[in-house]
């Protein structure tokens, strides 16, 4: 399996621990970045991606190989430490990079055939708030399958966890490997994305055409029967 992991910190600390023993345990070809020091550009909020492309975005030659390598994998892992409970600053920006892949803008077709992982620790709390950051933009690209894994580990150091904690996460990693590999091969959409692609659809049909959005989804058939989480029908 092709794995990717976007960590969002560049030190090697509990939350890169625990994205390395999962995508060990799943298995295969595992490639890694590591926020800042692989993307550091802070998106401007020039609006150039949406009315556009993200080709045209002015980061675009750093954030592609990042991109290339999401679009290329089978499994995703966001992995972040809580920061002021929430995903770093970091994360955040290369997600902020993105927003164009959401299902209400252009999504990739690609997304419904992946699974993804979103990973945070802490020494205390709010771990649920630093997952659901990267949880939303990955249901929202329209990754089948979302799994999120928070965890509190008591300590400032991966060698600090208490062993309690540490036999806890390796359970934890354990069952979720298994349900990933169980699910591998598989084609399908999020209940959450396939919910915001109808509405949208809805939108695209009664409201006036608002571009390149409604070009995207009509040259792929979606305001007809096609699917962006089925193969396209031949069209002539």
């Amino acid at each position: 399996m092709k794995i990717v992991i976007i960590h969002g910190q560049s030190h090697e600390g509990s939350t890169c621990m625990v994205a390395r023993e999962l995508a060990g345990k799943v298995g295969g070809e595992i490639r890694e970045f590591f926020l800042p020091r692989d993307f550091d550009r802070p998106c401007l909020g020039c609006g150039t991606c949406f009315q556009t492309d993200l080709r045209s975005c002015p980061h675009f030659a750093a954030l592609e190989p990042l991109a290339a390598a999401i679009r290329e994998a089978e499994l995703l892992i966001l992995a972040s430490p809580v920061y002021v409970y929430h995903a770093t600053g970091a994360m955040m920006n290369f997600l902020d990079h993105l927003g164009t892949w959401w299902v209400i803008h252009r999504p990739l077709p690609e997304m419904s055939e992946k699974q993804a992982v979103a990973i945070a620790t802490a020494a205390g709390g709010g771990m649920k708030s630093t997952v659901r950051d990267m949880a939303d933009s990955l249901e929202m690209w329209g990754v089948r399958k979302v799994y999120r894994l928070g965890v509190g580990v008591q300590a400032i150091r991966p060698e600090e966890i208490p062993e309690r904690i540490l036999g806890n996460i390796h359970k934890q990693t354990d069952k979720l490997a298994c349900r990933i590999r169980k699910n591998a091969g598989r084609r399908g959409y999020n209940g959450r994305a396939k919910k915001w692609f109808f509405l949208m659809r809805v939108a695209h049909l009664h409201f006036p055409p608002a571009e390149p959005d409604y070009g995207y989804w009509q040259k792929r058939g979606w305001h007809g029967k096609d699917r962006p989480w089925r193969a396209p029908t031949a069209r002539g």
